[in-house]
């Protein structure tokens, strides 16, 4: 495997000493940003990236469809597997969920996804559509994950595959609110919907494992610390999340990579092997990586090229047949 972009990132920088212009141009990869009008008239980020050396005789191989996690978003370090999905050769696209990122919305507020999908299912239409001759795939990390397989039972039969990175099957005991909070959280929800959860951790410390990456994630301009402890809303619909996808994941019936981390202790690792033996999915691969914890990008070269080796290889492999 080419080295992944991250593997050139600095603590201030995923782009390293380069300017963003030049990161994509030393990786030979042409970048696109514009904002879409949602139906729920808010404005959202998107990008997409593809090889420079793609023409029309050499067009995509596929489409990659990106859902970056809760305290995430489309750019900043995120963007550095974008940017290796691409160079493999595949048109790749992302969107800032709302709250997130560039995106308008309130910071880190997600009161229901069922929006948020509608919102991704919005621009990801219009990115295939212009490209409806190509394969498509999608990627989702931590709470995209979750997204990407509700987007997948939503679109039955116009996927040609799912990518689970530490996906949220299920949160990690390690990672709840503290007792008794979790079972006065729906009343806290409904009275205080913006009060802040105490959850048994701090986000960032508990998904990266460097800590160098750890200090790049709390620079990004537009994430800083408002993440790192949800909203109680939002920490009600992330649980209630994780149980419909212990519900559905029996409906998924598409190509299926789950991969996760053995010491994940923000999103559990025994709901995502749970998902992957239910899935209705004749063609699926489970790898659990010893080792790594919620996020393969924070962890250190070794795991880290483990890790999207599975995921670079499974999609390469999708397209040859």
């Amino acid at each position: 495997m080419s080295s992944h972009p991250i593997l050139h990132a600095n603590k201030t920088s995923p782009f390293g000493d380069l300017t963003p212009d030049e990161f994509y141009q030393k990786h030979q990869v042409l970048h696109t940003h514009s904002f879409i009008s949602t139906n729920n008239k808010i404005k959202l980020y998107t990008q997409t990236w593809r090889p420079i050396a793609q023409s029309q005789a050499h067009p995509p191989c596929g489409v990659v469809a990106m859902i970056h996690g809760y305290a995430s978003e489309s750019g900043w370090v995120f963007e550095t597997t974008a940017v290796a999905i691409a160079k493999l050769g595949f048109l790749v696209c992302a969107i800032d969920l709302p709250g997130h990122g560039r995106s308008e919305g309130p910071r880190g507020h997600i009161p229901s996804v069922t929006p948020v999908i509608d919102n991704c299912i919005q621009f990801f239409d219009e990115v295939r559509a212009s490209n409806r001759h190509l394969p498509a795939f999608l990627y989702g990390e931590s709470l995209g994950g979750a997204i990407a397989m509700f987007i997948c039972l939503r679109q039955t039969g116009k996927w040609h595959g799912l990518v689970m990175n530490g996906a949220m099957c299920g949160v990690s005991r390690n990672f709840k609110p503290v007792w008794p909070l979790e079972k006065f959280l729906p009343a806290a929800a409904m009275l205080a919907p913006n009060w802040r959860v105490v959850v048994s951790g701090n986000l960032v410390d508990r998904s990266y494992k460097e800590k160098w990456k750890r200090e790049l994630v709390r620079r990004c301009p537009r994430t800083k610390r408002v993440f790192e402890h949800p909203p109680a809303s939002t920490a009600l619909e992330l649980l209630r999340v994780c149980e419909e996808v212990g519900r559905r994941c029996r409906e998924v019936d598409l190509p299926l990579l789950v991969l996760h981390g053995e010491d994940d202790v923000v999103c559990d690792v025994e709901s995502a092997e749970l998902v992957y033996e239910l899935a209705a999915s004749t063609d699926k691969t489970l790898k659990v990586v010893p080792g790594m914890g919620h996020q393969l990008i924070g962890e250190g070269k070794e795991i880290l090229e483990e890790g999207f080796e599975v995921i670079f290889s499974w999609l390469k492999g999708k397209i040859k047949k």
